[in-house]
C-alpha cells in the first residue's frame, strides 16, 4: 500500500470523524469497533513500512561503502600493475614479493585481531561456565545436605541437645576394602573430560586428602597400600594411553601436583615457606614420605619422556614439508633452483604435505591441553624447548641432505617460517623457555643461503656469523647450494677452500647431522599450590560416594 493511499484513508476517517461528532456520539456509529481496529491496522502497517524503509537506507549505504571500499582496491591494483610493468624482470620479481609479504602482513594481523576477540570470548565464556558449574554443584551439594537433615529428624523426632557440625578439616576416609575401587573410579577409569570443569588436578588433591587421613590415624599401612596402588594405576593408563596426548598430560599434571602437595604439606621448612596458617594445619602428622616423593619424582619423569614421544611422532611429519616445501610465501616458487622447479610445484596434495599453519594448529593443541589441566608453566616451557629443538634438528638435517632445497628462495622461505615460530613462542609468554635459541643453527642455515658467496670479505662475513653451524655444516651447504637462475654464479672451490682456511681453528664436533633424538634433562621444581584442602569440592560425577569427609 503506498503513502498517499494511507494518506487518503486518514484524511478520510477523519473528514468523517469530525463529521459524525457534531450529531452522534462516536461509540454509537462504531458499535463492534471496527473503524477503531482498522485505524490501529493502518499504524502498524505505516510503521512496517518506515521499518523496511529504514532498512533500505542502511543496506544501500553498506553497498555503497563496499563499492568506494572495492573502487579503492582496484585503483591500488592498478598503480602497482602499472608500476610493475615499468620495472625490469628482476625487479618486478621483488616487487611482487614485496607486495605478497604487505598483503600478508595485513591479513596476518586481521587475523591476529579476529583470533584474539574469539580467544577473550573463549575465556569469557568458560569463567561463566564454570561459575555456573559451581553454582550448580553448590545447590546439588545444599539439597542433599537438606534431604539428609531432615531424613535424619525425621528417624529422631525427639528434640535433644544438637551438636554442632564439625569443621571440614581436608581430610577424606574411606574403608580399607574400598581401596580398589577408590583407584579404579579416580585412576584406571577416569576420563579427563569428566573433571574438565573442576579445579586442574583434582585427583591429586583427592589422593593427598586420603593419604593424609590414613596418615591422621597413624595408620602406616594404608599409606604404603594406597601409595602403592595410586602409583601402579597410573602406569597401568599410561601403558594402556601409550599414543594419546591428553591423557598422558593430564597424569603429568597429577603426578606433578601430588609430588608438590607431599612436599608442601611434609612438615619441612623448607616446603613451607609460602604456605598459609590454615595450610600448616594440613600437614602431614606422623610419616615421613620422601621415599614416595622420589619415586613420584621418577613416575613424572616418565611420563614426561612419554609425553614428548607422543607430540614428536604428531609433529614430525609434518616438518619437512611446512619447513621447507611449502610455500608460506606465495610467488617464490617462479625462483626455484634451475632442474628442480618441477620438482617442487608440482607435488600433489596428499596426505605428505602440510603447511606451517598446520604445524601452528598442533603446537596451539598441545599448549590448550597442557594449560588447561593444570600442568605447571616450567614443565610446559621445558616441554616446547624440546619440540622446538627437534624442529629445528629435522629441518636442518634435511637440508643438509637434499640438493633441491639449498637455494637463495630455500633460504628466504625458511627464515621466515622461524620468524613465524619465534612470534608463536612470543604470543604464548614461552621466549624465556630456550625454545627459539635451540633454532638458532637453523636460522644460520636459512643467512648462509641468502648471504653473497663470492669474496673473501664475503667468507669472513659468513664465519663470523655461522656461530652455530659447525665447520662441516657449512661446508656441505656450500658445496650443496645451487643458484636460482643462469645469472646466479655457483659457489667456487676456491670461496669454499677459503671458508675451510678460516674455520680451521674451531674444534668443531665430526659429526654433520644433529641427533634429534637428544632430548634435554627435565627438573620439576618445586610449585605449592594456594588451594586450601577444605575449600575442594568433589563433583558427584566421580561416583566417590564411599569417601567421607573429615
Amino acid at each position: 500500500m503506498s503513502q498517499a493511499s494511507i494518506d487518503d484513508i486518514r484524511l478520510g476517517y477523519s473528514e468523517g470523524n469530525m463529521f459524525h461528532g457534531k450529531t452522534e456520539d462516536w461509540g454509537y456509529l462504531n458499535e463492534d469497533g471496527e473503524l477503531g481496529l482498522a485505524y490501529q491496522g493502518l499504524k502498524l502497517l505505516e510503521a512496517q513500512l518506515q521499518d523496511q524503509r529504514r532498512e533500505h537506507e542502511e543496506e544501500v549505504e553498506a553497498l555503497k561503502a563496499q563499492v568506494e571500499a572495492m573502487r579503492e582496491e582496484m585503483e591500488k591494483q592498478q598503480q602497482a600493475f602499472f608500476q610493475t610493468l615499468q620495472l625490469s624482470p628482476e625487479a618486478q620479481v621483488e616487487f611482487g614479493l614485496q607486495q605478497e609479504i604487505t598483503r600478508l602482513t595485513n591479513e596476518n594481523l586481521d587475523l591476529k585481531e579476529l583470533l584474539e576477540k574469539l580467544e577473550k570470548n573463549e575465556k569469557k565464556l568458560k569463567k561463566q561456565l564454570k561459575i555456573y558449574m559451581k553454582k550448580v554443584q553448590d545447590f546439588e551439594a545444599t539439597q542433599a545436605t537438606v534431604q539428609t537433615e531432615r531424613k535424619r529428624q525425621e528417624l529422631t523426632r525427639q528434640v535433644t541437645v544438637q551438636r554442632k557440625e564439625k569443621d571440614f578439616q581436608g581430610m577424606l576416609e574411606y574403608h580399607k576394602e574400598d581401596e580398589p575401587l577408590l583407584v579404579r573410579n579416580l585412576i584406571t577409569d577416569l576420563k579427563p573430560q569428566t573433571v574438565s570443569t573442576t579445579v586442574p588436578c583434582l585427583p591429586a588433591y583427592i589422593l593427598y586428602m586420603c593419604i593424609r587421613h590414613a596418615d591422621y590415624v597413624n595408620d602406616d599401612q594404608k599409606v604404603h597400600s594406597l601409595l602403592t596402588s595410586t602409583i601402579n594405576g597410573i602406569k597401568k593408563v599410561l601403558k594402556k594411553h601409550n599414543d594419546d596426548f591428553q591423557m598422558t598430560s593430564f597424569w603429568l599434571a597429577n603426578t606433578c601436583r601430588l609430588l608438590h602437595c607431599l612436599k608442601q604439606y611434609s612438615g619441612d621448612t623448607g616446603f613451607m615457606t609460602q604456605n598459609t596458617a590454615k595450610q600448616n594445619e594440613h600437614c602431614l602428622k606422623n610419616f615421613d614420605l620422601a621415599e614416595y616423593r622420589q619415586v613420584l619424582s621418577d613416575l613424572s619423569i616418565q611420563i614426561y619422556q612419554q609425553l614428548i614421544k607422543i607430540a614428536e611422532g604428531m609433529l614430525q611429519p609434518m616438518i619437512v614439508s611446512a619447513m621447507l616445501e611449502n610455500e608460506s610465501i606465495q610467488g617464490l616458487s617462479g625462483v626455484k633452483p634451475m632442474g628442480y622447479r618441477k620438482r617442487s610445484s608440482s607435488m600433489p596434495d596428499g596426505d605428505n604435505t602440510y603447511s606451517l599453519d598446520a604445524v601452528v594448529r598442533q603446537l596451539n593443541t598441545f599448549h590448550s591441553i597442557m594449560c588447561e589441566q593444570g600442568l605447571d608453566p616450567e614443565i610446559i616451557q621445558q616441554a616446547f624447548k624440546q619440540l622446538f629443538y627437534m624442529i629445528n634438528a629435522v629441518t636442518l638435517n634435511n637440508l643438509l641432505l637434499r640438493k633441491d632445497v639449498c637455494s637463495w628462495s630455500t633460504g628466504m622461505q625458511l627464515r621466515f617460517n622461524i620468524s613465524q615460530l619465534e612470534e608463536w613462542l612470543h604470543g604464548k609468554n614461552l621466549q624465556q623457555s630456550g625454545a627459539a635459541q635451540t633454532m638458532e643453527p637453523l636460522i644460520q642455515a636459512a643467512q648462509l643461503l641468502q648471504l653473497k658467496k663470492k669474496t673473501s670479505e664475503d667468507a669472513e662475513a659468513i664465519c663470523s656469523l655461522c656461530t652455530s653451524l659447525t665447520t662441516q655444516q657449512i661446508v656441505k651447504i656450500l658445496n650443496l647450494y645451487t643458484p636460482v637462475n643462469e645469472f646466479e654464479e655457483r659457489v667456487t672451490v676456491a670461496f669454499i677452500r677459503n671458508i675451510q682456511a678460516h674455520l680451521q681453528e674451531r674444534n668443531d664436533p665430526p659429526q654433520l647431522l644433529l641427533d634429534f633424538k637428544y632430548t634435554f634433562p627435565v627438573l620439576f621444581p618445586f610449585s605449592p599450590s594456594s588451594i586450601t584442602m577444605d575449600s575442594i569440592h568433589i563433583p558427584a560425577s566421580l561416583n566417590l560416594e564411599f569417601l567421607n569427609k573429615v
